[in-house]
């Protein structure tokens, strides 16, 4: 799909949705109403028509202490997203961080990446990535900082306003391929730990590699997803958001809607756009357009969920 290409407004076939969608720009709404999704340009209008009883803000792949020509200071990138994130005209109620905080794992790494997500003024909800489990321990280090209150390898979920989040790990049982892996003990604690809610409750769950196979040659995806999402069929509303690969993609597969995220380190190619994955380089006045955050608001206990992205450009 044509990156530069404008999103047309109006409803558009469900199994259709987006199946290669890479929208760089800001400022692009999303409503779910009925299993349809709508798109629209973002502006006030359509901002102010949004019942924002529930909103947050899910940043990824930070990578602070990479330090390559593709972004030569990733902490300022980060800081320049916080700024965007503390300039919204209603703060979040939280922050999700879907992955690689860190780049290469280390506490000093940790420790600076910490001090620069301080500056935001909510609560924030992490998730590994691949990046932030490179230590000896095999996520020691991520686990003894955000930890405190997940399971195994970091799993979690939470209530809020309605709404149930499922923070999932699928960086630590990656196979041979690349391909993320949540293994039997999660994929079973899923299983129980949405057996008691109605399927009316709106699911949101975030892990940071995609959970659909997104790419399979460059192992964007998870080898166990298909199990682990299958006790959230019945649900009638479940959004899966997640990193890693550096850009937006999305996909619909039945009552579950899937969200791939902006950066705020540096792109990746899209899928099969060169002969690896990796940091990609694009001229700097360029850079800001490829890195960003997004917002998600949802009305209290049900749907639609309006996604809105916003770049640093």
């Amino acid at each position: 799909m044509d990156k530069e290409k404008e999103p047309q407004t109006g409803e558009i076939d469900r199994r259709g949705l987006l199946k290669c969608g890479a929208w760089a720009g800001a400022g692009v709404l999303w409503t779910m109403r009925g299993g349809v999704a709508a798109s629209s340009l973002l502006g006030a209008e359509a901002s102010a028509a949004v019942t924002r009883d529930l909103s947050f803000v899910q940043i990824s792949d930070s990578h602070v202490g990479f330090h390559r020509p593709e972004n030569p200071d990733t902490s300022a990138t980060l800081r320049e997203t916080i700024a965007k994130i503390r300039a919204l005209p209603r703060q979040p109620d939280f922050v999700v961080h879907t992955g690689d905080i860190t780049h290469l794992s280390t506490p000093q790494q940790f420790d600076d990446a910490q001090q620069i997500l301080s500056e935001l003024r909510v609560p924030i909800h992490f998730v590994p990535g691949e990046h932030d489990t490179q230590d000896p321990g095999n996520g020691r280090e991520f686990l003894n900082r955000y930890g405190a209150h997940t399971r195994g390898d970091g799993w979690y979920s939470f209530d809020q306003a309605g709404v149930h989040f499922v923070g999932l790990v699928n960086v630590v049982h990656l196979n041979p391929g690349g391909f993320g892996g949540l293994g039997p003990e999660q994929i079973a604690w899923i299983r129980d730990d949405v057996a008691h809610l109605r399927s009316s409750t709106p699911i949101v769950v975030f892990a940071h590699m995609p959970m659909w196979s997104l790419y399979p040659q460059w192992g964007w995806g998870t080898q166990d997803a298909e199990a682990a999402l299958e006790p959230l069929a019945r649900f009638g509303s479940v959004t899966v958001l997640n990193g890693h690969v550096h850009q937006i993609q999305q996909h619909v597969e039945g009552n579950i809607t899937f969200h791939t995220a902006h950066p705020t380190a540096y792109p990746q190619p899209a899928p099969g756009a060169a002969p690896s994955p990796g940091p990609m380089l694009v001229p700097a006045d360029q850079l800001p357009s490829y890195l960003g955050m997004r917002t998600l608001n949802i009305r209290r206990g049900r749907g639609p969920l309006a996604i809105t992205e916003t770049t640093l450009a």
